[in-house]
């Protein structure tokens, strides 16, 4: 025991390499004396015991004793449990950690082929204990966690794991390393690159053979599947007999889910895994005899009347309740009541007696016909994974249910379920997830063990975190599922939740443990670290802070389209919470504290800790709070009392100055509604200076950045004085503003700087706020909104690639799952498209900002307009700025030898505009020729522009049509009776470019917005003689 040698004995003995025995003896009592005991972990790593451990672990030490290998096996299992278990001690072995190799040491036993299964499983415990005690620790400690990440999900360490969870579970030490395994994939896969290299690795197909094995332990192999597999040769891969029911069902699910976030490629991955396939084929054969693997759903199905048989696309649907709504009609159901669920047997009853209850929910023909809806509603078969998962989260419960909902969710938001599936997916997914938000809170059972207690804590705890926001992941698309959500009382439920995550903790970190001796006979030392265990946060308010984030970001998914969603949020009282949420160092949360707006601006380091009890709030709190008050602020009312009220502006405006980048996009795109013409809180945040750091951040190297602070530039001139307007261009630059509107990485002409700023943008169809709001141009009764990317921009090569996706996989065409998954792969990870969305995207908000800078206010005249023109046309350049717009109406050429495309397949692309750019580029003519008839003169002269636009009025796009009557009626708009002469002139002009006849073939446009304007124009060009 350590009691019986000092410290430095110890420490003595184990640098002594002479004598292992003397080592091992030294090490042992080390570990004993240790564990279980903070104060006295920080006390051995105050005295430097951690170096000559680590010094222990390195591969030189064991080379250098070939002749004693068991020894040397049992130094460095000695040294790893020393290192796993001073990883609980918290900032203190993390803070030495940066100076001493202490992950190097710890990974280079994680070989399984060249270490021991004991030597591999202590290595796997001391990573899971550090990723324990770095998450413990979020604020102080949060870049060791990409740190750790990156070391252990990087060549060779990443095919390590991938081994171990290749090996057959024979024995509780090889389950063991496997559970550690999924536990480090949950905890630490968070960033793209992270579940890129699992994903190419093999952990993904490894995880999903984990998941098939499960599903033949279950029994719910689909029908046929085993013949398909002989036939395909793939039987010796995989084994319906090698299924292990021990498996941590719950983790691997959470392992898969993390590792295909926000991701299709990733998702349809997993659908099309061999494994999966090998249980979940799409096209089951069905002349054949089930196995005992493939009863269960077989006995379903072949029971199941012949008609709905071939309505159903597998078997596993007979096993979850039938929908009898079509989605079309769900919302009006589910606003009166509940359908009543019926299933045409119990899974139990199918197992036990062979055969289907026929006295279940009873056939109707409205049912019948919705069953056919499926194959109607899109061209792809749906994978039998997804009724799988529904199945699951029903017949399961806590963590099981909620990583199985968790899956799907991935799933789901992929685009791999069928459309109609969404009203199941709204009636028996969305009640079990919202019930899961009052399990976490549910009080423990009676007369409970103390064991029992803890890990019921620990599953109410990981509930708790995990279900807000699995509901946000499956909601934040969907309408249909916002509603479902709504009708079953989430928004009571979450601002519980986020009340709860308030409640100050009482920090007893730094509390000694009882002694026997008396206070003077206690070891001390000069270094209070040597007694103090550090600034451990406590495990209590660390999970609330997580609960915090999670509750913030499902709330962010509910509110985006609907007024009455956020009324009714407003009226939980949850304002005030928001705003804490969105200070680094939060407080009590009160109602109106327009008093306490200057302490938005005290962004203090996370260095430190917070007194009041509430802890610090990390980067992750700070961008899920912006995700949820920029929400909010698309409702005028709610922007203009009850979050000015609550002084929301201030620590708003002080995120913008934050140290991290991702906090810094998040807080500018909530400013792109705070600048609006119609917010309250425009004059008080211009006043703060926000002009200057929105500049600051449109120079900025991270596109997504640079693309928010156009979009609230945008804003912030829309109907500003022309004085505002004018500073806004100079703090720009107008230099820089030509080069963001004509930079383009197809040419070549982009910066460098730029270029590799697309490259590392996040892939922008499966992001959380993607696709959840677009800029709606319009009469300012809705509001703009402020996206990381706009959702609907898309390249048309990347249209293409999408077409011949969806094309290949229907029926009768040669498919494969290689073709499609190569097609989505490079759809997610190409370099030059992405960099071309990016470009577009950036373009449109320029372009946009030019629009604003020179229309006129709501009280302004012509005289305004024409001043703006005037002042654009000399800082950039008249034949500049023309040149400039005719270029992108022009097609790109993409050259298939630039080094951006050499994947091209040696063909030359040519590229038409986009819509978004020919849209901006119309309303900017648009508002020339709304000026003055000196301004329309000289648009009509520029022939070859005007040329370009005449193919866009067979746009497909209808904003694109609209722009383009708008800018015949304006062109042909008389002032007075000196100006019809010139107005005639103009109209002969047009109609010889080809402007009438191809306004006439708009008067029987579909649209009827389209429709009037052309007429208008008609009208106007034929009153003067065309």
């Amino acid at each position: 025991m350590a009691r019986a040698c000092s410290i430095p004995e110890i420490l003595a003995q184990i640098q002594d390499s002479a004598s292992s025995a003397g080592q091992i003896t030294a090490l042992r009592a080390l570990k004993n004396d240790i564990i279980g005991h903070p104060q006295r972990k920080a006390r051995w790593i105050a005295h430097g015991a951690l170096e000559p451990v680590i010094r222990v672990l390195h591969p030189t030490f064991a080379r250098s004793r070939q002749n004693e290998k068991r020894e040397d096996d049992m130094l460095h299992l000695q040294a790893l449990c020393i290192v796993g278990s001073l990883a609980h001690g918290g900032p203190a072995l993390l803070r030495t950690s940066q100076t001493i190799p202490v992950l190097p040491a710890i990974l280079s036993h994680l070989c399984p082929l060249n270490n021991s299964p004991q030597m591999v499983l202590a290595a796997l415990q001391a990573l899971s204990n550090l990723a324990d005690s770095i998450s413990s620790n979020p604020g102080d400690t949060s870049p060791n966690s990409i740190m750790l990440a990156d070391n252990l999900f990087q060549r060779p360490n990443v095919y390590f794991l991938c081994r171990i969870l290749l090996q057959t579970p024979s024995t509780p030490l090889l389950q063991r390393q496997t559970s550690l395994v999924v536990s480090l994939i949950s905890k630490l896969c968070r960033e793209e690159r992270h579940q890129q290299n699992l994903a190419s690795a093999g952990a993904l197909d490894s995880l999903a053979a984990k998941l098939a094995e499960i599903v033949v332990a279950q029994g719910l192999v689909i029908p046929g599947a085993d013949l398909l597999v002989q036939k395909e040769g793939t039987a010796k891969r995989f084994s319906f007999e090698s299924a292990h029911q021990t498996m941590d069902l719950a983790g691997i699910l959470e392992a898969i889910s993390t590792i295909i976030a926000h991701s299709k490629f990733r998702a349809t991955q997993l659908a099309f895994s061999e494994a999966i396939q090998a249980v979940f084929p799409i096209s089951p054969e069905l002349d054949f005899k089930p196995s005992q693997a493939t009863r269960a759903a077989w006995n379903s199905f072949s029971t199941a009347d012949s008609n709905i048989r071939q309505s159903e696309p597998n078997a596993i649907d007979f096993l979850i309740p039938q929908i009898p709504i079509s989605p079309s009609r769900a919302s009006s159901a589910i606003g009166s009541a509940f359908p009543p669920l019926g299933t045409l047997g119990s899974f139990e009853h199918i197992v036990q007696l062979g055969r289907v209850k026929t006295t279940g929910w009873p056939r109707i023909a409205s049912f019948e016909k919705s069953q056919h809806e499926p194959f109607s509603d899109s061209a792809e078969p749906e994978t039998p994974l997804i009724a799988y998962l529904i199945w699951l989260a029903r017949s399961t419960r806590e963590l099981e249910r909620l990583a199985a909902i968790s899956v799907l969710a991935v799933l789901y938001r992929a685009g791999l379920a069928r459309k109609s599936r969404e009203t199941a997916v709204g009636l028996l997914i969305v009640p079990l997830l919202v019930q899961l938000l009052d399990e976490g809170n549910a009080d423990p059972p009676k007369d409970i063990e103390a064991a029992a207690y803890i890990e019921l804590q620990r599953t109410r705890w990981s509930i708790q975190e995990r279900a807000p926001a699995v509901l946000a992941m499956l909601i934040v698309d969907s309408e249909y599922l916002q509603n479902t959500a709504y009708d079953a009382g989430v928004i009571s439920r979450l601002a519980k939740i986020l009340k709860l995550s308030y409640d100050p903790v009482l920090d007893t970190s730094q509390g000694d443990t009882w002694s026997p001796a008396a206070e003077k006979d206690r070891t001390t030392s000069s270094d209070p670290e040597s007694s103090q265990p550090g600034h451990t946060i406590s495990p209590l308010l660390v999970h609330k802070i997580k609960v915090r984030e999670s509750a913030l970001r499902a709330i962010a998914a509910l509110v985006p389209f609907k007024d009455e969603y956020r009324k009714a949020l407003i009226d939980q009282g949850v304002v005030p919470y928001l705003v804490e949420s969105l200070r680094p160092l939060p407080d009590k949360p009160t109602p109106k504290v327009l008093e306490k707006t200057e302490k938005g601006a005290n962004v203090s380091t996370y260095g430190e800790t917070s007194p009041s009890g509430y802890g610090i709030n990390p980067v992750s709190v700070l961008i899920a709070a912006c995700g949820a008050v920029r929400h909010l602020s698309r409702s005028v009312s709610i922007l203009r009392t009850t979050l000015i009220d609550n002084g929301v502006v201030m620590p708003v405006f002080a995120l913008l100055k934050h140290s991290d980048i991702e906090v810094q996009i998040a807080a500018t795109a909530v400013v792109c509604n705070f600048v609006t013409e119609f917010s309250p809180m425009r004059e008080t945040i211009a006043a703060a200076g926000v002009l200057k750091i929105l500049c600051e951040h449109a120079h900025s190297g991270n596109v997504k950045l640079r693309l928010n602070a156009l979009w609230a530039l945008k804003h912030l001139v829309h109907s500003a004085d022309n004085d505002i307007k004018k500073t806004c261009l100079e703090e720009l630059g107008q230099g820089w503003l030509v080069q963001l509107i004509c930079d383009n990485t197809e040419d070549g002409s982009v910066s460098s700087q730029i270029a590799e700023s697309g490259k590392g943008s996040h892939n922008e169809h499966m992001d959380d706020n993607m696709q959840v709001d677009r800029l709606e141009d319009g009469d300012g009764l809705r509001l703009a909104d402020s996206l990381g990317m706009p959702g609907n921009i898309s390249s048309i090569d990347s249209k293409q690639a999408i077409t011949d996706l969806h094309a290949s996989s229907l029926p009768g065409t040669a498919f494969t799952a290689s073709t499609r998954l190569a097609a989505l792969q490079d759809l997610e990870t190409d370099p030059a498209r992405r960099a071309r969305k990016d470009d577009i995207a950036v373009q449109e908000q320029g372009l946009e900002f030019i629009r604003n800078l020179i229309g006129a206010a709501n009280t302004a005249g012509s005289s305004e307009t024409s001043e703006m023109i005037d002042f654009l046309f000399n800082a950039l350049g008249q034949d500049q700025i023309f040149e400039i717009l005719a270029a992108k109406l022009r097609p790109k050429v993409v050259n298939p030898y630039n080094r951006r495309n050499s994947a091209a397949n040696g063909e030359t692309r040519v590229i038409p505009p986009q819509a978004e750019i020919v849209t901006a580029v119309g309303y900017i003519l648009v508002h020339m020729a709304a000026s003055v008839p000196r301004h329309r003169q000289l648009l009509i002269s520029q022939t070859d522009l005007l040329k370009l636009l005449v193919p866009q009025f067979n746009h497909p796009n209808k904003e694109v049509r609209v722009a383009l009557c708008w800018l015949a009626t304006n062109l042909t708009w008389m002032d007075d009776i000196p100006d019809h002469p010139a107005c005639a002139q103009r109209a002969h002009e047009l109609k010889k470019l080809g402007f009438l006849a191809k306004l006439e073939g708009l008067e029987h446009d579909s649209e009827l917005d389209v429709k009037e304007r052309a007429k208008t124009a008609v009208y106007q060009m034929k009153q003067h003689g065309c």
